[in-house]
């Protein structure tokens, strides 16, 4: 493996990077850096917690740093977009350490926050442009943001972009970018929707893989108990009494479920929070800040923290719940063990959850070790969620389509376009 010295950064570039502590790039930024340098299209598959972000952001930002000129008013030069305001935060942060020696200028637009301070930041225009689809549409829609400039779109978690919905935004917004443009598009897994989006998004791209999609980080140890329902509260907090000043992320499937365990676990004397689809973009953010500096040992997520979130310190996580979607556990798991550290997965599978055992098993092309229980012989079968539907808030207030009307039990929400509120 090379180092970046090798890949012919700008000495700004080099010197912010050094000063972030990342000296050797990963495998996915080895491969990926050199041919977004070049200008071609690319396609890179990789899991989480592997550098992708970077993978795109250090030839977007030596790109930019070529063209001089300052973007004009209500202009962007560069688009990212990723499906969570968590994963947008994540990678604007990420992007401001290279670029806060620069000219460059980093906007973010999410929902949740302030339209008319987007909007005013908007105005003086923007190099780059990160976003959640459904707002970057309201502010497209109140003619607050002027894509026409954009000669270089990434598209983050591609994959999920598509579980959400998304896709309508996309094809309402790609045809107000500027041409020609480089396009990257990456994720860690690679479903068949994902192949038709790159044929109708990139040009001749070129493939990075460095893992077999649906692939854990190798550093990740994992585990499943087989145990009823009932017995699933004693056993985590058995696993989190044998470490208790590790930080632990537990999955749970709902948004009541989530919220319903973290209150148990407080009351059980655990530092814990939560963060769900219920919580304000404002106490979701302040519970991410306290777990990763440490503040919160526990912290009792849905699918929100399972993309987005990159904490290095986590040592665990435990799937309290399976997922109803396969790829997800790949997201879930993917929070640890991350920037070459190792970690622990470990997963909880009551018997009307053995077939979702069974179809991330076959994801992974792996047997999970068991760590205490047995399958069921003859498992009662969950009927998996279309990709996209969530159970009960499964995606965890990730950005849902406008327009969906929940049914008579308020949970099942049909897809339609993304929401403004994005």
């Amino acid at each position: 493996m090379s180092d970046f010295e090798t890949l012919g950064l700008k000495p700004v570039l080099l010197a912010a990077l050094k000063e972030a502590g990342l000296t050797t790039p990963t495998p996915i930024q080895d491969q990926a850096i050199p041919l977004a340098m070049a200008g071609h299209d690319v396609m890179g598959l990789a899991q989480t917690g592997t550098g992708k972000t970077m993978a795109f952001g250090i030839p977007l930002v030596s790109h930019l740093m070529d063209s001089p000129d300052r973007p004009a008013a209500k202009t962007a030069k560069s688009l990212i977009l990723a499906p969570t305001r968590e994963l947008v935060n994540q990678i604007a942060e990420a992007l401001r350490t290279l670029t806060k020696k620069t000219h460059l200028k980093v906007n973010v637009v999410v929902g949740g926050q302030s339209i008319n301070k987007q909007i005013h930041h908007l105005l003086k225009g923007t190099d780059i442009l990160v976003a959640t689809p459904g707002r970057l549409i309201d502010l497209m829609d109140r003619k607050a943001v002027d894509l026409r400039t954009v000669k270089h779109l990434v598209l983050d978690e591609a994959d999920q972009m598509l579980d959400m919905g998304f896709i309508h935004a996309l094809r309402r917004i790609a045809p107000k970018l500027g041409t020609p443009r480089q396009t990257m598009l990456f994720s860690a897994t690679m479903p068949k929707q994902m192949e038709e989006l790159s044929k109708s998004y990139l040009t001749d791209p070129k493939k990075v893989q460095v893992s077999p999609p649906g692939k854990a980080a190798d550093k990740v140890t994992q585990s499943v108990h087989h145990i009823s329902k009932a017995d699933k509260p004693a056993k985590l907090r058995e696993i989190l009494s044998r470490d208790m000043d590790a930080l632990t992320l537990v999955f749970a499937r709902t948004k009541h479920g989530a919220e319903k365990l973290m209150k148990s676990l407080v009351a059980d004397g655990y530092n814990a929070s939560s963060i769900h689809g219920n919580k304000s973009q404002g106490q979701r953010d302040r519970a991410i800040k306290a777990f990763r500096d440490g503040e919160i040992k526990v912290l009792v997520a849905t699918d929100v923290a399972a993309r987005g979130i990159d904490i290095p310190g986590v040592a665990y996580v435990v799937n309290y719940e399976l997922p109803d979607v396969p790829d997800n556990y790949v997201h879930r798991i993917g929070r640890t063990a991350r920037a070459g550290r190792e970690g622990e997965a470990i997963a909880f599978c009551a018997p009307d959850e053995a077939d979702l055992l069974r179809q991330i098993e076959k994801l992974m092309k792996i047997e999970i070790v068991v760590a205490s229980g047995q399958a069921p012989k003859d498992p009662v079968a969950r009927k998996p969620q279309t990709r996209g539907q969530g159970r009960g808030g499964k995606t965890g207030g990730q950005s849902r389509p406008a327009g969906a009307t929940a049914k008579p039990n308020g949970n099942r929400r049909r897809r339609s376009r993304p929401s403004k509120a994005a």
